[in-house]
Parts: C-alpha cells; structure tokens; sequence
C-alpha cells in the first residue's frame, strides 16, 4: 500500500506560485497515494512563474470558499514571491492555514510561503528555514531561522527553494504518512 493511500492534502496557491514547488511535490503525494485538491481564492486556473517568467497553468480543484480544512489531511504551501504575498493578504486563505495549525495536522511549505505563516500568526517558537531573503521576517515573528535544505519542527516541514525539493519532498512524505 502506498504511504498516502485515503490521505487527502490541500494544496493552497493563488497565481504567482513558483511552478516547480507546486507540480514537483504534487508529483510526489500522487506517487505515495495522496489525493491532491488545488484550492485557489478564484476559480479556473492559476499562473505558474518559474522565477521571474510565466510558464504554465494549472487547473484549481476548489476555491478556498468551497473548501473545508476539515476535509484534509495535510496542506501543502508552495513559494514564489507573488503567491505568498498574495495569499498571506487573504483572510480566507489565513484562516485555512489557522485551522490546520490549531487541529495539529501536518503542513510543508516551501521558499516564500512562511510568509502566510507569519501573516497566520504560527511562527512563534519554532525552527524553520525558507528562501534566505525572507529569514528577517521569520526571526522578527518569534521563530528560529536556520540555513539547511529540509526543517521538521513537529507537525511543520519547511525548505528553503527548488533546489531542496528532493529532501523537502522526502520529509513532507514522511510526515504527511505518520499517523496522527
């Protein structure tokens, strides 16, 4: 039986995401047997960046509206610049990733989605990493940055940028398969 099997995981992006830390970990929770449900603020699809230049779309399952954290098992935060400051200004979107911390259900994020962590108020006393010009922003928040490839502090797994995604995708496994 695959790691995931019966788990469902949220993936929550709006346009701006940085393509590869949305599809490559996407790719891997398919592979273990997760369910995956793109939930963005609007309907249809959102842009894909890889760095600074569009590339793809990808189709939203679900919009945060119609979407209950309830109804999953982990989340997933996938960076780019663009989406985490976009999302990290949605209420909606903030108080999906408060539902999550509050309930202790497993979360990755990656580059600059600790940034809606910070917006989220959940930072506070833990160890994290992200992309490395955002690590200010964490420390100011309360938490503990440090500069490695894969951080898991309890239920939280962060990484730092595409590169990582290897040992960010092991450990999102791992902890997305550990039984709660």
């Amino acid at each position: 039986m695959a790691a995931l099997q019966n788990k469902r995981v949220a993936v929550l992006a709006t346009d701006g995401f940085e393509e590869a830390e949305l599809t490559e970990p996407s790719k891997s929770l398919g592979e273990a047997g997760a369910k995956i449900d793109i939930i963005a603020p609007h309907e249809g699809r959102i842009q894909a960046f890889k760095h600074h230049d569009k590339s793809i779309t990808v189709p939203v399952d679900r919009t945060i509206e119609e979407a209950s954290p309830a109804d999953y098992d982990a989340l997933l935060l996938p960076g780019g610049a663009l989406n985490a400051d976009a999302m990290r200004a949605n209420p909606q979107a903030l108080q999906f990733i408060r539902t999550f911390a509050s309930s202790g259900k497993p979360m990755a994020v990656i580059c600059h989605a600790p940034w809606e962590l910070i917006s989220a108020g959940i930072v506070r006393g833990r160890k994290m990493t992200s992309y490395y010009t955002i690590q200010d922003d964490i420390r100011n928040a309360g938490a503990d940055w440090v500069d490695e490839e894969v951080v898991v502090d309890g239920s939280l797994v962060t990484s730092r940028k595409p590169s990582d995604i290897p040992a960010f995708n092991r450990e999102m496994i791992r902890l997305f398969a550990t039984p709660r």
